[in-house]
């Protein structure tokens, strides 16, 4: 029986796994799908209790007990792998930057969007790695993703059209992870594990407010 993750709130983690490393990730996603909480008996012993349904009593689990992470949807794995692909190229806009214009507001916007799709990367390569899948693979171009031809023009260009082909390229860019997030979620099983409702979601709200904002942008150009 699976368990909703908040009842991991009652678990209080040694020091050592508290620093948010990779492992201390992993071992809170299991933790969280296992739907398991812990806590500790007098004699300060570990004691795994797994929560039952509504009206039922909680059990108390063998100390020998381990997590597992939640069944591997395929779907989930396709969009984790095509989201890097995605994002890289994000980031790679982002590079062209320094050398590429003077305007204040799109180095601070690339900067934001470098920051937090880099990192996001990191986020999805761990996933796809603590379940043995791979990280880096040829697949087609994602939804919204540059040209070679569109990416050509845009290192090619200085200045205001520079910004121009940057904005309006990025807000195709964010449009295309839009897409592939209501493709996850109109698969049916997908997007079930908590990490990626979580990461999807939040791609989907942050890149929606980022596209107004590059919208206002290319509004004040005119």
């Amino acid at each position: 029986m699976f368990v909703p993750a908040f009842t991991l709130r009652f678990c209080r983690l040694p020091h050592w796994q508290q620093s948010w490393s990779a492992p201390a990730v992993f071992a809170l996603a299991a933790a969280l799908a296992a739907g398991q909480a812990c806590a500790q008996d007098g004699a300060g012993a570990p004691v795994v209790v797994q929560p039952g349904a509504p009206g039922s009593p909680t059990k108390t689990l063998p100390p020998s007990t381990r997590p597992t992470l939640p069944p591997l949807a395929q779907a989930d794995v396709n969009f984790m792998q095509g989201m890097i692909m995605h994002h890289s190229q994000a980031v790679e806009m982002t590079a062209l930057i320094p050398s590429h214009t003077d305007n204040p507001e799109v180095h601070s916007l690339g900067a934001k969007i470098s920051s937090s799709q880099s990192a996001e990367i990191r986020f999805m390569q761990q996933w796809l790695a603590a379940r043995g899948q791979a990280t880096s693979m040829e697949m087609p171009p994602m939804p919204g993703m540059l040209t070679p031809a569109q990416m050509e023009a845009l290192r090619n260009a200085r200045g205001a059209e520079f910004d121009r082909l940057f904005l309006t390229g990025m807000i195709q860019h964010h449009g295309g992870a839009l897409t592939m997030v209501k493709d996850l979620f109109n698969q049916p099983g997908a997007g079930q594990d908590a990490d990626i409702f979580n990461f999807a979601t939040d791609a989907d709200n942050t890149q929606r407010a980022e596209i107004k904002i590059m919208q206002n942008m290319l509004e004040e150009k005119h």
